[in-house]
């Protein structure tokens, strides 16, 4: 579900919010629009591989199938080129239709009147089989700008081949903390001789575990106001409990953690064998089964008791450009993609597991290995309250993050310099996106 950070997306965000002033919907954009009975033309965007585009493109014959006067004419890129293309054509006013759009640039889309509110389709788009915290991920300012095509959670995952070998029990995750998180990985470095470490990374590398650590302090990353309420002691205390970690040798070296960002999730040090426990999305599961090609299992993440700190990441959102000229043939296109049975067949969980409830459950039955593992996973968890989109301008949180994890885990500066800089250098990106 993670996706590498482009500064060329952070520079189209940028040319969208110097050249777009509010965008008015087109000649049907009020409240309750009706389909038209008329030959219509709707384009689709959305990132990603041939993979995906062939089972998009079988997805919307079955659409037209069912809509014979609606034409669909999709398009794709990858994830760099992709945002740069989405705010040239809608700084044109050119917009595509529909859109597929990710949490990092929600917020900077529909700030700026881009994106079309999916109330006014309410008669057209149903999501009652969406959970409230699921639909509230596509939320800005309480309005629903998009809707999550998938949803995952996040969870460690543990080498079961490599606790056996070294002779170590998994942990009860309903009840273990992070100390008992720490003193197995110490354990499983001890009992291999130091052949593989404990942990492949400590927390700090992605916004998800940032988010994780500042619920279970009992806060969040951002407020409702789009400000980041982020207080230092939870950066502080995520940067100790790593810095520990790397001293007991419990987890790989700060410069393989580094090593390990460039090689993705399907080459670093978990995926390789030379650590037996990592953090992931669930979703990312089948990927990384396939990378290691061991018996790998989802544990729940050591929790704060009575809160609930986990939530649902949304892999992607389908959207509705406010520049539509046909906003109710392209909601009737989101509706089909998310709530009908013909396109959960084609898609099955390519762009995640669907956050509709009904086909998920639907799906579920068909689902075997590491898929119905990562489906199991998700039901067992209890997610607290969505966490708030990112706001306009705090796009680029993952490269600034990154950067002074590295500065406390090679011992550049301490964790309380670094959280305070970190916060505030994050508001200052928030503050002069306003």
């Amino acid at each position: 579900m993670t996706r590498p950070f482009s500064r060329v997306a952070i520079g189209a965000v940028a040319a969208l919010s110097l050249v777009l002033t509010a965008c008015s919907g087109g000649s049907n954009a009020g409240s309750d629009p009706e389909l038209s009975d008329k030959p219509v033309t709707i384009r689709v965007t959305w990132w990603g591989a041939d993979a995906r585009a062939k089972l998009t493109d079988d997805a919307i014959a079955a659409f037209q199938r069912e809509h014979p006067n609606i034409k669909v004419e999709g398009q794709y890129k990858d994830w760099a080129g992709y945002w740069d293309a989405l705010a040239t054509t809608t700084a044109a006013r050119d917009s595509p239709d529909v859109i597929q759009m990710d949490e990092l640039y929600l917020a900077s889309y529909s700030d700026r009147g881009a994106l079309y509110d999916l109330g006014k389709v309410r008669k057209i788009v149903d999501t009652s089989q969406f959970d409230d915290e699921a639909l509230s991920t596509g939320q800005v300012g309480g309005t629903q700008y998009a809707l999550p095509i998938g949803i995952g959670v996040l969870g460690v995952v543990a080498n079961v081949d490599l606790f056996k070998k070294y002779g170590v029990e998994l942990p009860d995750d309903k009840t273990w903390t992070w100390d008992d998180y720490a003193r197995i990985a110490k354990e499983l470095t001890t009992k291999s001789g130091g052949e593989i470490r404990g942990v492949g990374g400590a927390p700090g590398f992605d916004a998800g575990s940032l988010k994780y650590w500042a619920r279970q302090d009992g806060g969040n990353l951002f407020d409702q106001d789009g400000n980041v309420s982020l207080e230092p002691r939870s950066l502080v205390g995520m940067w100790k409990f790593g810095l520990e970690l790397i001293a007991a040798e419990a987890s790989v070296s700060a410069s393989t953690m580094v090593e390990d960002q460039t090689a993705g999730i399907t080459a670093g040090s978990f995926a390789t064998g030379k650590a037996a426990i990592g953090t992931i999305y669930n979703t990312q599961i089948t990927a990384l089964h396939k990378a290691a090609g061991a018996d790998l299992r989802l544990l729940q993440l050591p929790r704060v008791e009575g809160i609930d700190a986990n939530f649902f990441k949304p892999s992607m959102y389908w959207a509705v450009s406010s520049q539509s000229e046909h906003p109710a043939e392209a909601a009737a296109f989101v509706d089909f993609m998310l709530n009908h049975q013909d396109a959960a067949d084609v898609l099955k969980t390519e762009r995640g597991i669907p956050a509709n409830k009904e086909m998920r459950r639907h799906l579920e039955a068909g689902l075997t290995g590491t898929d119905r593992t990562a489906v199991e996973y998700m039901n067992a968890v209890t997610p607290g309250k969505a966490p708030v989109v990112t706001p306009n301008g705090g796009s680029g949180i993952e490269p600034m993050l990154q950067r002074y994890t590295q500065e406390v885990y090679f011992d550049k500066t301490s964790p309380e310099a670094a959280a305070e800089a970190f916060i505030k250098e994050l508001q200052g990106e928030v503050d002069a996106a306003k």
